[in-house]
């Protein structure tokens, strides 16, 4: 069962109902207990760092997504999800991050560009991955957010995408991976990209 994390921060049903089309069941908790029996586990959300952190920390999600995944859980963040799984986080203050993929969550740089970064755009491999079997290089996804992941590593890098230079759009470590754009509002490739989420963590058990 994949279960989608509900921690106030927006967006769940239309994630929940894109999964559904893509002929799966979902449930959505804010149960950090469920963690224990989910085949995987989705974090979306819309909003800033801080919030989301700090409701995370009221419901002891953050404990429960760190141990699960650290036993191997396959987890998806989406949008302000993404950006949680980093290290520490700017938006609202600096603030620590679940630090499930090391990094740093900064504003967008100013300069030639609309901030917020909101449209489709083309989401460039750089490496080989389950999450985007079968799309191909350069495929454009919808993205809405004034804040981009810098990982510690390139080896962490699934995809960027080019806008105020380029930024890491799909970033992966161990079992958590993490998207900026919305695969739900991305039509064909997003929904071909959570298919390839439920391939992954069924495989996964």
């Amino acid at each position: 069962m994949i279960w989608i994390i509900d921690y106030g921060m927006g967006n769940l049903g239309s994630v929940q109902r894109a999964f559904e089309e893509c002929g799966t069941s979902v449930h959505v908790s804010s149960d950090p207990s469920i963690l224990g029996r989910a085949q995987a586990v989705v974090l979306p959300g819309v909003g800033s760092f801080t919030e989301g952190m700090q409701n995370l920390r009221a419901r002891g999600l953050d404990r429960a997504l760190t141990e699960a995944s650290a036993a191997g859980l396959p987890v998806l963040g989406i949008c302000l999800g993404m950006q949680l799984l980093a290290t520490r986080g700017t938006e609202g203050g600096d603030t620590a991050g679940l630090g499930l993929i090391p990094g740093l969550v900064d504003r967008i740089p100013p300069g030639g560009h609309r901030i917020p970064h909101v449209g489709w755009n083309e989401v460039h491999l750089r490496q080989t991955h389950p999450l985007f079997h079968g799309i191909p290089d350069a495929t454009d996804f919808y993205f809405v957010h004034s804040y981009r992941f810098l990982p510690e590593t390139s080896a962490d890098v699934l995809a960027e995408t080019p806008y105020a230079g380029s930024f890491a759009s799909a970033v992966a470590h161990g079992s958590v991976c993490g998207v900026q754009f919305h695969p739900e509002k991305s039509s064909r490739p997003g929904f071909a990209l959570l298919r390839n989420f439920i391939q992954h963590a069924h495989a996964s058990c």
